[in-house]
């Protein structure tokens, strides 16, 4: 008797599942919650957008499988890891192309590499988890990165670089709070979607009356 075939439902669980497992030991701002919160943001994101929710959903899942931050900056490693797992989950060759170039292409990287990949599934993905790098959990995550690198929190004397290349970028070990400047502060501006733009706004006048208050302490005026 065959096999029945996995449902689309059957392979995003099992996809959970997986990813949970593989992130168990992550560093906490690319752990299991921050794939589930990215999820959901897509989730939302694609009820206003005309996009296919199967390849949405795995690309949001599948998106920080092996971040190359962790792994000697080598960019590989997900997609390799997320080809061979939706390959032994039967999923179409076309499905499966497209949720890897997701995850090829989702990075901000410095902000000044042009995309060579462009689709409306990754638009969705790429704003889900852009909106978790911004707003108060966005900087939750940007200090414990921070700490998990052993990086100064401010350090006056260090000024912010927003020409620097993807490499510069990569390799920075600038205090946290220069990293609002050279990445989070410019993502508004970068959303796809209406829906993404929307709830950025809100999340980057949060980061603003952050800052502002940060300041003021750090010089001792409250």
């Amino acid at each position: 008797m065959m096999k029945s075939m996995h449902t689309s439902e059957d392979i995003i669980e099992n996809t959970k599942r997986f990813v949970k497992k593989e992130l168990e030991k992550a560093e906490g701002g690319h752990d299991w919650f921050h794939i589930l919160r990215v999820y959901n943001n897509a989730l939302l994101i694609s009820k206003n957008e005309d996009v296919d929710g199967f390849v949405v959903a795995l690309g949001a899942l599948l998106h920080d499988i092996a971040d190359s931050k962790f792994h000697d900056g080598d960019e590989t490693v997900g997609p390799k890891i997320a080809r061979k797992f939706l390959f032994e989950n039967n999923v179409d060759s076309k499905v499966i192309e497209h949720v890897v170039n997701i995850i090829k292409h989702i990075s901000f990287k410095g902000g000044n590499i042009n995309q060579d990949f462009t689709s409306s599934e990754l638009n969705v993905v790429q704003d889900a988890d852009r909106l978790d790098a911004i707003g108060a959990i966005g900087i939750a995550r940007t200090f414990n990165y921070g700490g998990f690198k052993n990086r100064k929190l401010f350090d006056p004397s260090i000024k912010v670089n927003l020409e620097m290349t993807k490499e510069e970028y990569k390799a920075s070990t600038a205090p946290t709070i220069n990293h609002f400047y050279e990445k989070l502060l410019l993502l508004k501006d970068r959303m796809n979607t209406k829906t993404g733009k929307k709830i950025a706004l809100e999340r980057h006048k949060f980061m603003e009356q952050f800052l502002e208050q940060f300041y003021a302490e750090w010089d001792g005026e409250k």
